[in-house]
């Protein structure tokens, strides 16, 4: 019986001295444990030290600044035209270029339908240009004065090329509804159409009419629908060629006749 009983207090004694040390964490980790701030003060000092760096770099440094303006899509307008436009100083840093009110600037050129400016890291800031082009001439005296989709002058010639329709409007020529409605169909006409067109009459929006070169008329009727009526229009005078005295009427596209 004693046997037993020191056996069973040997028993008790090991299982307290195990529970012991698996309750008290190693030396290693309790160090590690102790070193975890230090590590989690570093991580954030790295991090606001790069932030620091790639700030000055983009804000503060002579690295990333504007060394040159490039500008693409020119044919009438002047290259310094555009830089004195965009207004951005050389060496001012990339980063604080406000793009699109530089866009804004070189788009209220005259000549300028559009503008888009963006950054080319390391140094330069990049302009591309679409200007206005010529669509339409409208008789001024002896002289024609070519414009485009807006009205907007481009350019003036002594005679009418012969893919720059002559258009008829009342009122001012810039601005106005009628030569908008006169470059849609000119824009949806095929190159071969282009040429036949002598005059587009569009002083009533609501009933334009077309003169082609055959002595052929084209009662076009309103603005709309444009694009469909230059299809119709393709297939009847390929099925009904024009000629003096001819009329296309496709003032009701789903209706259009020749008469």
């Amino acid at each position: 019986m004693r046997a037993d009983h020191d056996g069973a207090d040997g028993q008790s004694g090991t299982g307290t001295e195990a529970g012991t040390g698996a309750a008290r964490p190693p030396a290693a980790a309790a160090a590690r444990e102790r070193s975890d701030p230090w590590k989690v003060a570093f991580v954030g000092l790295l991090v606001v030290s790069l932030v620091c760096v790639v700030t000055w770099i983009l804000l503060g440094s002579r690295l990333l600044v504007v060394r040159d303006v490039a500008v693409t899509g020119l044919d009438r307008v002047g290259r310094e035209e555009v830089v004195s436009a965009v207004d951005v100083p050389t060496g001012t840093p990339l980063i604080r270029v406000d793009l699109e009110e530089g866009a804004d600037r070189v788009g209220g050129l005259a000549l300028v339908e559009s503008a888009t400016v963006s950054r080319g890291w390391p140094a330069t800031l990049r302009v591309e240009v679409v200007e206005r082009q010529p669509l339409l001439a409208v008789r001024v005296g002896e002289e024609y004065r070519l414009v485009d989709r807006d009205g907007v002058r481009i350019e003036d010639s002594p005679t009418r090329p012969g893919t720059h329709p002559l258009v008829r409007v009342t009122g001012e020529v810039e601005g106005n509804d009628a030569v908008r409605a006169a470059a849609a169909i000119v824009e949806a006409a095929p190159d071969s159409m282009l040429a036949r067109i002598r005059l587009i009459d569009a002083t009533d929006t609501d009933a334009i009419r077309i003169e082609i070169t055959e002595g052929a008329v084209i009662e076009w009727g309103t603005a709309e629908a444009t694009g469909d009526k230059s299809e119709i229009l393709r297939v009847l005078m390929r099925e009904h060629p024009p000629g003096d005295g001819t009329v296309y009427d496709l003032s009701t596209p789903d209706l259009a006749i020749v008469r």
